[in-house]
């Protein structure tokens, strides 16, 4: 097989387009207009529109979509470069119709909907006039599913759901709900009866579900199909939100050489002391080693599939929040007071390292499943001794070559000065 690490010179163009058209047009439209893409303010919407008609010109809108689904079908690796332009910039995936969750949820949505469900929900979530929340998470069993105990039940023509579910990011201000019951997922109306979203937390909500009607054709795939559209939709964001965190990691990497350079301390700039590059150094090859990593997983998802890569998955999950807590961390030190404020985007990069820690699976889960995962592949030794045991691989060796020496002395006298120099020595 052989290895590439070069980039299509016609995908080049656009990620150099992309990182152009973020940097001029959606980073300033984010510091005048905050959240300008899910106003409902005309003008603001306007203003909106007119810059995602070029992301569309480009061929770049709903870019985690395959084709088969409706998108353009770049497939994860171009899809990793891209991220890692877009996840610089605040608002640029939402922008480019590429947010968590929508994203998740639009390609359950794609994959699993009935065409009526598409025509509802999924076609005016592409166009961005339908906002949705992902409701998994629950208060006593985490993100272990089989501790869940939101359950719908069937009453006639409609499901009423019951449970309570924590951490739903974003479901306050979402026009749907896609709701993880024991027995299915389901679609639910933010404004139906029952569902009470609690005041705190205010990003990242607790919904209770009392007694919440919806009709039968709101269940998104089979019933008790749940488990199987949680894993789809999970295991692509996780890599997802890995992409992302590249590019976090790179703006704090920035700012922290812009800084060494720009400080002085003992007669010197900062960057000439040995301790202020060691964090460059040491957060220089974490990236390096993360961004090989993440691409890697994804060439593997384009050439296999989630679930056959899901041990790489798993362990870019928990590397990512590691390697974003690190290079934050750094830049915050680098940077000082000023690293503290809120008047750079560090402070917020490593106050959102540990969440990166916890978001879609606590990384000590994670690390359980690689670790189980890998162990599969391997079997127990037998007897005292491991296989790399070198009294036992020494003597194996011997015996190899001992039709070898029985037919020549002398290589014979050879092996065995080896044998006695090396015995000396210890």
């Amino acid at each position: 097989m052989a290895w590439e690490f070069s980039t299509d010179p016609e995908f080049q163009k656009q990620l150099d387009w992309v990182e152009e058209f973020c940097r001029e047009e959606v980073e300033p439209l984010d510091y005048v207009f905050p959240y300008a893409v899910r106003s409902k303010d005309p003008k603001i919407k306007a203003l909106v529109k007119g810059l995602q008609d070029q992301i569309k010109d480009h061929g770049l809108w709903a870019i985690f979509l395959d084709e088969d689904l409706g998108g353009p079908g770049y497939g994860q690796l171009k899809l990793g470069l891209l991220n890692e332009v877009l996840g610089r910039y605040g608002s640029a995936p939402a922008m480019f119709g590429a947010a968590a969750p929508d994203t998740g949820n639009m390609e359950m949505l794609a994959a699993y909907g009935t065409d009526e469900q598409k025509a509802r929900w999924l076609t005016p979530m592409l166009n961005q006039d339908l906002w949705s929340a992902y409701s998994m998470t629950e208060p006593q069993g985490g993100s272990d599913p089989n501790l869940f105990r939101t359950y719908a039940t069937r009453d006639g023509d409609e499901w009423v759901i019951n449970g309570e579910k924590w951490f739903t990011s974003a479901g306050r201000v979402a026009d749907i709900l896609f709701v993880m019951c024991t027995n299915g997922m389901f679609v639910v109306p933010r404004d139906t009866p029952g569902v009470e979203i609690q005041p705190e937390p205010r990003t990242h909500n607790h919904i209770i579900y009392n007694e919440v009607r919806v009709p039968l054709d709101h269940l998104l795939g089979p019933e008790d199909g749940a488990k199987v559209l949680a894993q789809r939709r999970l295991g692509g964001g996780r890599i997802h939100h890995a992409m992302r965190t590249i590019a976090q990691c790179k703006l704090a990497f920035d700012m922290m050489c812009e800084r060494a350079l720009s400080r002085e301390s003992h007669g010197k700039i900062i960057g000439e002391h040995q301790m202020v590059q060691e964090k460059i150094a040491d957060s220089y090859a974490a990236i390096r080693m993360l961004r090989l990593f993440v691409l890697e997983t994804a060439w593997k998802i384009d050439n296999t599939s989630t679930q056959e890569t899901r041990t790489d998955i798993a362990a870019v999950k928990y590397t990512m929040a590691k390697v974003l807590r690190e290079v934050s961390f750094n830049a915050l030190h680098i940077l000082g007071s000023l690293g503290t404020t809120n008047l750079t985007p560090i402070q917020a990069m490593y106050a959102a390292a540990p969440t990166m820690g916890i978001a879609d699976g606590v990384d000590e889960v994670h690390k359980a499943t690689v670790a189980r995962n890998v162990l599969k592949s391997y079997r127990p030794h037998e007897g005292y001794w491991p296989t790399e045991y070198i009294p036992a691989k020494r003597e194996a060796a011997w015996q190899k070559f001992q039709p070898t020496f029985d037919a020549d002395p002398d290589l014979l006298a050879l092996a065995e000065g080896y044998k006695k120099y090396f015995a000396n020595r210890h």
